[in-house]
């Protein structure tokens, strides 16, 4: 059947946009690879002290992979997960099967180029969308070439990063209700997408002065979606970017909480990192990552990390775990910038 996205194409085009991997020796690439299998296995027990989750049978899959099987989990996620949306623009479209194969092929290289970007990007990520389990994914290559430029412990650096990735794990795990709370958040993302053309046509014109702030760097980085979203998906959009600041801040603050005795040279990493976010990359770089919404998602770590640790301090780790009670315990967007409403909402 004809889709909107060629899905397969997607994936090669991403695989031929992605970036020359590092140089390393068979040799390297196996201890690289056997030390982060050892360093996802250490971390849990750090991860499990430090937010207090009790942490069911670990059932989630871990693979280091390199960059293009990171594409093909990436590209089979993304399936999954726009599926219905796909199967919604598609109902009741008057377009020929020949047009919309011609279509599905233009989409699909517009998507290899974003996950091509991508794949060189993302250190690790704990991927639940295609898999109920879940799979936690570490990319090899790219832990090396950000270790290399950072110049540091690579040893102590694996460590750092696998605790961030195994936070996430715990989280979905430990609390249960996660992933379907998302899943849910998507799905009314989708049912809240307009069809009609001319309404489409209409919010594309009127989010051109919008998308011409986000090419300038006058935008406020959340990228496309949010520049042409109605009033209700960007209610939506908003509840979305709370949890992922939540969730992305969470592992943050885990992973900067780690005792000198365990990760030596954690704070040179975290200052390390933290300018290597700020400075960004060439402009090409820099503008890519405004377009698809990058830097608000660099913004989720840094507000939702500042959150944590100010809940944290004032109330403790325990009374902060009330956040994973339900739904409406979580924090909204404003009460991620004001911590202490959070916490006379939950607490009072």
């Amino acid at each position: 059947m004809s889709s909107l996205i060629d899905w397969d194409l997607a994936a090669r085009a991403a695989k031929r946009f992605s970036p020359v991997p590092p140089s390393v020796s068979r040799q390297q690439a196996d201890d690289v690879v056997g030390e982060l299998y050892q360093s996802t296995s250490q971390a849990a027990g750090h991860v499990a002290d430090l937010t207090r989750l009790d942490e069911p049978p670990v059932t989630a899959v871990t693979r280091v992979v390199d960059r293009a099987a990171w594409i093909d989990a990436n590209t089979s996620a993304m399936r999954t997960v726009m599926t219905p949306l796909v199967e919604k623009l598609s109902a009741g479209n008057p377009v020929g099967r020949l047009a919309e194969g011609i279509g599905g092929r233009i989409t699909g290289v517009q998507v290899g180029l974003i996950l091509g970007f991508l794949s060189g990007k993302v250190l690790g990520q704990f991927e639940f969308f295609d898999r109920p389990g879940g799979q936690l994914l570490l990319v090899a290559p790219n832990l090396v070439t950000v270790e290399r430029q950072l110049k540091v412990d690579p040893r102590d650096f694996r460590l750092w990063v696998c605790l961030h990735e195994v936070t996430h794990r715990v989280q979905f795990t430990a609390v249960p209700w996660l992933r379907q709370h998302m899943l849910d958040e998507v799905a009314a993302l989708t049912d809240a997408v307009e069809t009609d053309p001319a309404v489409l046509r209409q919010r594309v014109s009127s989010g051109v002065g919008e998308l011409v702030k986000v090419v300038r760097g006058q935008g406020d980085g959340s990228g496309l979606m949010a520049v042409i979203a109605s009033p209700e998906q960007r209610e939506i959009l908003d509840r979305i970017t709370a949890f992922m600041s939540l969730i992305e801040g969470h592992a943050e603050y885990v992973m900067n909480s780690i005792s000198p005795d365990v990760i030596p040279t954690q704070q040179t990493i975290e200052q390390r990192f933290a300018l290597r976010r700020r400075r960004g990359g060439d402009p090409l770089d820099r503008l890519l990552r405004r377009l698809i919404g990058i830097e608000a998602k660099t913004r989720q770590y840094v507000d939702g990390s500042a959150f944590v640790r100010a809940v944290v301090d004032r109330i403790g780790v325990a009374d902060f775990n009330a956040i994973w009670t339900r739904p409406d315990t979580l924090p909204s967007k404003a009460e991620i910038s004001a911590p202490m409403q959070w916490i006379a909402r939950v607490h009072a």
